[in-house]
């Protein structure tokens, strides 16, 4: 099979890709980043009354149409607490903010524009006008007003209003399902002693982040070695929790050691591709086992969160009803970078601002897919496309963000 360009190996996967129907009910405080299924109603008008802005006398206009008018205070009305009565002709009302205004009172006249005089009166030092420092009834929204529109991905302003709107839960849609399986006969888990011919699985911890990162639920599956019948019962478990993708790392390969790509379509995967013309990532692999979507990742570090950026990321997005990532952006490269061959090229890279402000790509000396610690100290990747031509320093090359630029 030759190898597959990379935008088109991307198209292929995303293609047939459709959101996530299903929804579920979560209470509010656990809805922060799920994304809204359907219009968000207000169960009440809010202000619920008409309410003081600030702290000051509750009065009627008309009483206090002049300069060094006197009024007369007759209650008091605070928040949670309103005065019972009404304001008669030439009386005012002791009023805190967010409290209700009193039954006859029109404006608020703050209290630093006025001055108290004996036997509970006070004179104006402030022209007031109607409504002045009033909020109105319903001025936040209304009862019935759809305030948050199906689709939204709530963050802490959409959480505040929706508790203001007197709703305790949400129907979101239901997170895309993401099982991930590491596999190989050299892996134990973070925490273990290897042996020596053993090495840490690193993978799946960085593939299950970007996964939380883009609205995915992560089925951790652990690690198999390299036995069929570990790695078919494996499948089989994806399956059980209805994954909605699953991701095997390492051993998509066709080599002896190599079982995954053989077992999955032994269990039943019909396979699309499993060979891009990237570096690093070639040994991709993508199909189908019934409605579950298979990916599978190359088991160097590296390459597994490249892919997982290139490939695995705008899946779950369109699964999970979240819009683009867009982490593609241009920069100047720092030095003059080397003719490419057949595969595009995923350059480790540092980036910073020059002088005008434009983003700048130098990228690291070392380049091996299986230096993590370089992977952590770039901020992007600067994408040079199969066959480009050597690029002279200070020539725009496009670069994905790995994360966002402080």
């Amino acid at each position: 099979m030759a190898l597959l360009p990379v935008a088109d190996a991307k198209n292929r996967l995303l293609e047939n890709a459709q959101t996530i129907a299903d929804t579920e009910t979560v209470p509010l405080g656990e809805a922060g980043g799920r994304v809204l299924a359907a219009d968000l109603p207000a169960k009440l008008t809010q202000p619920p009354f008409d309410a003081s802005a600030m702290d000051g006398y509750a009065l009627k206009t008309a009483d206090a149409q002049e300069l060094g008018s006197e009024l007369r205070v007759v209650g008091s009305s605070a928040a949670g607490h309103a005065f019972e009565g009404r304001v008669g002709p030439g009386e005012t009302v002791r009023i805190f903010t967010g409290a209700p205004m009193p039954e006859g009172a029109d404006s608020v006249l703050i209290q630093e524009d006025a001055e108290r005089l004996d036997d509970d009166r006070i004179r104006t030092k402030f022209q007031v006008t109607i409504g002045r420092h009033v909020r109105p009834r319903g001025q936040d929204f209304r009862e019935g007003e759809a305030v948050i529109s199906a689709g939204t991905l709530l963050d802490f302003s959409h959480l505040t209003v929706a508790a203001a709107m007197n709703h305790p839960t949400l129907t979101v849609y239901r997170r895309p399902r993401v099982a991930i399986l590491a596999t190989g006969d050299e892996l134990v888990p973070p925490g273990s002693s290897p042996g020596p011919a053993q090495i840490i699985a690193s993978n799946t911890v960085g593939v299950a982040a970007l996964v939380r990162e883009n609205g995915g639920e992560v089925i951790d599956l652990g690690i198999v070695g390299d036995r069929a019948a570990d790695i078919t019962a494996a499948i089989e478990q994806a399956k059980s929790v209805s994954a909605d993708i699953l991701v095997t790392l390492g051993g998509a390969s066709v080599g002896d050691h190599d079982l995954v790509q053989s077992t999955l379509k032994a269990s039943g995967m019909q396979l699309d591709f499993w060979r891009i013309a990237m570096r690093p990532g070639k040994p991709l692999m993508v199909g189908t086992l019934g409605d579950m979507q298979v990916l599978g990742l190359p088991g160097n570090p590296v390459a597994s969160l490249v892919t997982s950026m290139l490939f695995l990321e705008p899946l779950l997005r369109i699964l999970a009803h979240l819009p683009e990532s867009r982490r593609e952006t241009e920069a100047l490269s720092a030095g003059p970078l080397p003719a490419n061959d057949h595969r595009q090229d995923y350059l480790r890279a540092r980036l910073w601002r020059g002088e005008d402000g434009r983003l700048v790509a130098e990228p690291f000396d070392k380049q091996d897919s299986s230096m993590m610690k370089v992977f952590s100290q770039a901020d992007g990747l600067i994408i040079r496309p199969p066959h480009a031509p050597t690029l002279a320093a200070g020539a725009p090359c496009p670069v994905l963000l790995i994360r966002p630029l402080s």
